[in-house]
């Protein structure tokens, strides 16, 4: 029994005793990988730097990291509503980004069992009557956009690396990027035809997202009294975010540092400061994903001003 099988069958937990032992295994698993790459990154970087760093930084600038991120978080509830549309499920804005807003605090919190992802499946599925491999292919189409802006920003990055422009012309990236983009929507377009209908809306608010993001680190820097060249750092940032999406460790903790950490002597990056950068972005994160805790202690929040539910 797969997991969107468990959700089909309105069952959002395991059943079984096995089920029950891959989610632990699943867990242990993740405690393992972020303690190791937290203990290599921090045995090479003090931890009193990056501690100093956030103690001294300026919290006006801090503070503006926070908002920008948050309407980062609005952004991305409002691409993930292009997705819903293709498969004809048009939520009310406000019960969407709630049910965002509880996605996120479960992915980042609540690591063990379904996630946030699995509980938006069941809960729509179950309250919507939708096939859930459709909505999950919904969610899934939205993160892929998130991949696919990340990588567009990348090599626009490059242009201002001299150390990649000395290893590789720019025009093969582009290249590379165009190429996949092509691949990418054909096969869309073959094998999931009604996802080309918001496919390029639903990409255009992933470039948005994606740039939130990105500001959010300049916020960072400049909270830093920074004055070197940006684009290094934010290039670093978009690979760690890359390496963030697999799921081996909490919200991407310890995988995001480990990428800094390794590009900080390619790039000429302040090791310190790179670090900083990546727990100032993962608590930034952690602040915005504790909102959804409310919903989890007021679940009937969650559809608060609903005029229904459910649909016919």
């Amino acid at each position: 029994m797969t997991e969107i099988e468990d959700i089909v069958e309105d069952n959002p937990n395991p059943r079984t005793w096995k089920h029950k032992l891959w989610n632990v295994t699943k867990l242990l698993l993740k405690i393992g990988v972020t303690s190791v790459l937290l203990y290599y990154v921090f045995s090479h970087v003090k931890f009193s730097e990056v501690k100093g760093r956030l103690a001294h930084a300026n919290y006006w600038w801090m503070l503006a990291a926070v908002i920008v991120y948050f309407f980062s978080m609005v952004a991305s509830a409002w691409r993930l509503m292009s997705f819903f549309k293709s498969i004809d499920l048009r939520l009310d804005t406000r019960f969407n980004f709630r049910l965002y807003l509880l996605g996120i605090f479960y992915n980042l919190l609540l690591p063990g069992g379904i996630g946030g992802d699995g509980y938006k499946i069941y809960l729509l599925h179950k309250n919507y009557h939708l096939p859930a491999k459709r909505v999950f292919w919904a969610i899934a189409f939205d993160r892929l956009s998130g991949l696919w802006a990340i990588g567009l920003i990348i090599v626009v990055l490059t242009i201002f690396i001299p150390q990649i422009q000395e290893m590789i012309h720019i025009a093969v990236p582009m290249a590379i990027f165009v190429v996949g983009t092509v691949i990418y929507y054909v096969v869309v377009k073959i094998f999931f035809k009604e996802f080309t209908r918001h496919f390029f809306k639903g990409h255009a608010k992933a470039l948005i997202v994606q740039a939130l993001q990105v500001l959010t680190v300049i916020c960072f820097l400049m909270g830093q009294d920074f004055t070197g060249k940006f684009s290094p750092y934010l290039l670093s940032f978009l690979m760690s975010a890359l390496a963030a999406v697999v799921p081996i460790t909490f919200g991407g903790a310890g995988a995001r540092e480990y990428i800094f950490k390794v590009l900080s002597p390619v790039f000429h990056l302040n090791v310190g400061l790179a670090i900083f950068l990546s727990v100032s972005f993962y608590l930034t994160s952690l602040v915005v994903a504790m909102l959804g805790l409310y919903y989890v202690i007021r679940p009937v929040r969650l559809e608060k001003g609903l005029p229904s539910f459910k649909q016919d």
